[in-house]
C-alpha cells in the first residue's frame, strides 16, 4: 500500500472536489456477520457508491464498481463493501495468516479517524477469505506500522458476480471524544490487482498534498456512543521443554532436560471512550516466530527490528517522532507494566511505566559506529508523550520524556519538545529538540566505559518537505552531541552534525507498462563535532512504477567517502530493486543489489564486494504459501575474499481454515571468513541453523493456541553443524471481555 501511496501523493493537484459529509444512522434491523449483505440492517444504512482510481489513473472513474454501506447500534460500528468483478476466477484470494493481507491480493482497506484529528488513522484489513490485517497509519511520516491488533470481527463470500465484505467493529476497540454527536473520518480503499495494481478510494486523493489521513471522508450523525466500561483480560499458559548438549558441549548428546512453565496476564480498561489503561503482569514477550535476519557482517551500526508485543502497542502512533528515543524493544523482560492512553480536547498522551529485570543488550552509540553492552541489571523504565493539535490540519505540538533508573545506581533521562506544521497542503515542517542527563552504570566488568560517570548532551532534528504534482524535495538537519544518550530508544549514533536532501521529478504516462517516473538525486554530508568529515556522498537514481506492481528504483553513488578510524576512505558502487507480482501462483519476486567499492570496517580499508538479496512468494494454490529468502553479501581484498555472509530462508504456511494454520521455517545462516585477511583473530566459520513447526489456531489476536517444535544448531570453527538445542513450546491465551 505504502508504494501506492507514494504514487498518489505526487500527481496533479486538480482533484475532483471532496465528497459531502456522510449522514449515518443506527440499523434498523440486525446485522449477522457472514458476507452476506442481504440482512434488513443493510437496507437503509448511509450508502458510498461513488469510487475514484487513484493509481495509476488520477481521480477516474473505477474500472469496476464498488458499494460501501456504514451503520451502527448500541455496541458496534458495521461496514459493509461491495466489489463487483467482471472476472470472478481472477480474484486473488489466498488463505493467509494474519495481517498478511497485503497489496498483491485483492483486499479492502478501512482507514478510520474516530478522533477527528486528521493525523493518523486505524487500518483495518479483510480480503476475501474474510482474514484481517489491521495497522495504524501515521499521516505525520507516512508510516504504515502492522505493530498494533484490535478487537473487529470480519467475514467474506466470493461469487458469481465478485466478492462481498462485512466488518464489525465494536466501539471498545476505537479512542473517540466524548462529544455528541460525534464527526468521525472514512477512506475506504479497495486493492485490484490486475494487469495493473489498481487503487479505488472513496474520496478523492489529489496528486500534491502532502498528507494522506486529511483526505478522510467526514461521517457525522453518530449519537449516544457508549462512553466506557469495556474490559479486556487475557489470561495465558506457557510450557516449554529444552533439550541441550550434556555439560553444555556441543557435539555431546542433546541429554540436559530443561522445563519452563510461565503464566501470566494483559488486562486493557477503558475508563472513558477516550482512553486506556493497560496492565501486565509477568508478560509473556516470547515471540512466536522470530525476526526476519539481516545481515550484519561489516555493519557499523546497530539494526532496527520493530516491535511485536501487545503491551506496548496501545496508542503507538504516538512513540513515532524525528527522533527515536523511544522505543520499546529496549525493554527486556518485565516483571510488571502500566500505561495510560488517552485524549483530553486536542491534547493526547500516554504514560507508560514498566519493572524491566534486565537481559538482553543495552545499545552504546558513538560518531564512528555501535557498540553493544549486556544489560545485566534491573531497572524501572518510564516513558511519557503529549502531543496538542494546531488549527492548522495536520500540525502539532509535543514533547517526550524517558527515564531509565538502574538498580545498583545509574540513570538515563532524556526530555524535549517536537513538531510538525503544515502551512498549507504542499510544505510540511518538523523538528525534535532533546537534552539527555546520563549516569552510567558502575560496571567495568560489563563494558570498560561504565564508571558511574556522568553525561549530559542534546540532539536535535530538523526538517523540511515540499511535494508538488510535477516535483518533489526535502533537506534534514541533525545534531547530535558526543554525550547524548537514549537508552530507553533506538539512536545509534552521535556525535556528529548531518545535513542531506534531495529531490526529484514526476512524469505520468498515460499508456504503456511504466506509469510513474520520477528521476532524483540524494546527497549527504555529515561530519563529528571537530569538524571532521564523517561521510559524503551524492547518488542520482531513476523510479520506475508501472504493470504487474512493477517497481524499479536504481541508485548510484557517484561518489561516497566514510571515515573509518582516522581515515577517510571512498567507495563507489551501483545498484537497484526490481519487485514485481507476477501473478496468483508467482506472487511477488522481489531482488535488491548493489556492486562496486565496498569499505571494510573491521579492517579500516577498502575492497570490491556486492550484496544480493532475493525475495519471492509463491501460492501454487490459495491455502499454500511459500516464502522464500536469499541473501549473499562478500568483500574481496587484493583478489581474494575477505568474507562471505549468507542467509537462506524458506518459510511454508498452510491454511486448514482462516483461523487454523500450520507454519514451517528452516533459517540457515553462516559466515565464511579468510583470518589471514583480518588484523585481529576471528573465526573461520559461523552461523546457526533454526528450524521450526508451529500449528496455530486464532478465535482473534489474544484468544489463541500455539504448538510447536524447534530444532537449533550452531556452526562451528571447522564447519560442523552441530545441535545446541531442540525444544517443544505451547501456549494458550484467552481473551476474556466484558
Amino acid at each position: 500500500m505504502c508504494a501506492v501511496l507514494f504514487a498518489a501523493a505526487v500527481a496533479r493537484a486538480d482533484a475532483p472536489p471532496a465528497p459531502p459529509p456522510i449522514e449515518i444512522h443506527r440499523t434498523t434491523g440486525p446485522i449477522v456477520i457472514d458476507g452476506d449483505l442481504s440482512d434488513a440492517g443493510w437496507r437503509d444504512a448511509a450508502k458510498i457508491d461513488r469510487f475514484y482510481e487513484t493509481s495509476p489513473a488520477d481521480n477516474t472513474p473505477p474500472k469496476v464498481k464498488t458499494t460501501a454501506w456504514l451503520a451502527y447500534d448500541d455496541k458496534y460500528f458495521y461496514i459493509g463493501v461491495r466489489c463487483d468483478d467482471p472476472e470472478p476466477k481472477k480474484i486473488r484470494a489466498p488463505y493467509v495468516d494474519r495481517d498478511a493481507v497485503i497489496g498483491t491480493d485483492d483486499n479492502i482497506a478501512v482507514l478510520l479517524d474516530t478522533r477527528n484529528d486528521k493525523k493518523s488513522a486505524m487500518e483495518l484489513r479483510v480480503n476475501p477469505r474474510g482474514i484481517q490485517g489491521d495497522a495504524i497509519y501515521n499521516d505525520a511520516n507516512g508510516n504504515e506500522d502492522f505493530s498494533p491488533d484490535f478487537f473487529y470481527d470480519t467475514a467474506a463470500k466470493i461469487d458469481s458476480g465478485g466478492w462481498s465484505a462485512e466488518y464489525r467493529i465494536p466501539f471498545s476497540s476505537l479512542r473517540y471524544s466524548n462529544s455528541d454527536p460525534q464527526t468521525w473520518n472514512i477512506i475506504i480503499w479497495r486493492n485490484y490487482p490486475r494487469q495493473f495494481r489498481y487503487a479505488f478510494q472513496s474520496a478523492p486523493i489529489p496528486r500534491g498534498p502532502n498528507c494522506y489521513v486529511c483526505h478522510t471522508h467526514p461521517i457525522v450523525g453518530l449519537t449516544h456512543l457508549p462512553e466506557s466500561g469495556h474490559l479486556v483480560a487475557a489470561p495465558y499458559v506457557t510450557a516449554q521443554r529444552t533439550n541441550t548438549p550434556v555439560n553444555n558441549i556441543l557435539g555431546n548428546s542433546l541429554g540436559e532436560t530443561k522445563s519452563k512453565n510461565e503464566v501470566g496476564v494483559d488486562v486493557k480498561w477503558n475508563p472513558t471512550a477516550t482512553g486506556a489503561v493497560d496492565l501486565t503482569l509477568n508478560p509473556d514477550f516470547s515471540q512466536v516466530e522470530s525476526d526476519i535476519p539481516q545481515i550484519t557482517v561489516n555493519q557499523r551500526f546497530a539494526v532496527f527490528y520493530p516491535e511485536k508485543r501487545p503491551f506496548f502497542l496501545e496508542g503507538f502512533d504516538l512513540f513515532d517522532t524525528p527522533v527515536q528515543v523511544a522505543y520499546t524493544r529496549t525493554i527486556t523482560s518485565p516483571r510488571w507494566g502500566v500505561r495510560n492512553t488517552g485524549k483530553f480536547g486536542k491534547t493526547a498522551y500516554t504514560v507508560l511505566i514498566t519493572d524491566d529485570r534486565g537481559g538482553g543488550l543495552t545499545l552504546v552509540p558513538s560518531a564512528l559506529g555501535s557498540d553493544f553492552a549486556p544489560q545485566d541489571f534491573k531497572s524501572l523504565a518510564t516513558i511519557a508523550r503529549l502531543r496538542h493539535d494546531l488549527d492548522k490540519p495536520g500540525s502539532f505540538v509535543g514533547a517526550v520524556l524517558t527515564d531509565r533508573e538502574n538498580s545498583g545506581g545509574g540513570h538515563n533521562r532524556v526530555i524535549g519538545p517536537d513538531f510538525l506544521w503544515r502551512p498549507n497542503e504542499f510544505d510540511a515542517f518538523s523538528g525534535e529538540f532533546l537534552y539527555s542527563d546520563t549516569q552510567t552504570p558502575n560496571r567495568p566488568d560489563l563494558f570498560s566505559a561504565w564508571r558511574g560517570g556522568e553525561l549530559k548532551s542534546h540532539a536535535a532534528a530538523l526538517s523540511y518537505t515540499r511535494s508538488k504534482p510535477k516535483y518533489d524535495w526535502f533537506t534534514d538537519v541533525r545534531d547530535f552531541g558526543n554525550n547524548f544518550r537514549a537508552d530507553l530508544g533506538f539512536v545509534p549514533q552521535v556525535g556528529f552534525r548531518e545535513w542531506d536532501g534531495g529531490g526529484g521529478l514526476h512524469f505520468f504516462p498515460e499508456k504503456g507498462l511504466i506509469r510513474n517516473i520520477r528521476p532524483n538525486i540524494f546527497i549527504d554530508y555529515q561530519q563529528d563535532e571537530h569538524g571532521n568529515t564523517i561521510q559524503r556522498f551524492a547518488s542520482p537514481g531513476l523510479n520506475l512504477f508501472g504493470a504487474k506492481n512493477l517497481q524499479i528504483i536504481t541508485f548510484a553513488h557517484v561518489f561516497e567517502r566514510q571515515r573509518v578510524g582516522g581515515e577517510l576512505l571512498p567507495q563507489h558502487f551501483v545498484g537497484g530493486i526490481v519487485q514485481i507480482d507476477l501473478s496468483r501462483s508467482i506472487t511477488r519476486i522481489a531482488l535488491d543489489a548493489r556492486g562496486g567499492e565496498r569499505i571494510d570496517f573491521a579492517n579500516a580499508r577498502v575492497g570490491h564486494g556486492a550484496t544480493i538479496n532475493l525475495t519471492a512468494t509463491l501460492r501454487p494454490i490459495d491455502k499454500t504459501t511459500f516464502d522464500l529468502l536469499a541473501s549473499r553479501e562478500w568483500l574481496n581484498r587484493s583478489g581474494e575474499r575477505v568474507y562471505t555472509a549468507t542467509i537462506e530462508r524458506l518459510r511454508m504456511l498452510y491454511s486448514f481454515s482462516s483461523k487454523s494454520i500450520v507454519r514451517v521455517i528452516g533459517q540457515y545462516v553462516t559466515t565464511d571468513r579468510t583470518p589471514a585477511l583480518y588484523n585481529f583473530p576471528v573465526s573461520r566459520h559461523s552461523g546457526q541453523f533454526l528450524g521450526s513447526v508451529l500449528y496455530s489456531y486464532k478465535v482473534n489476536w489474544q484468544t489463541v493456541l500455539f504448538a510447536g517444535y524447534g530444532d537449533d544448531r550452531v556452526v562451528t570453527p571447522s564447519n560442523d553443524l552441530l545441535r545446541a538445542d531442540r525444544s517443544i513450546f505451547f501456549k494458550v491465551s484467552y481473551a476474556y471481555q466484558r
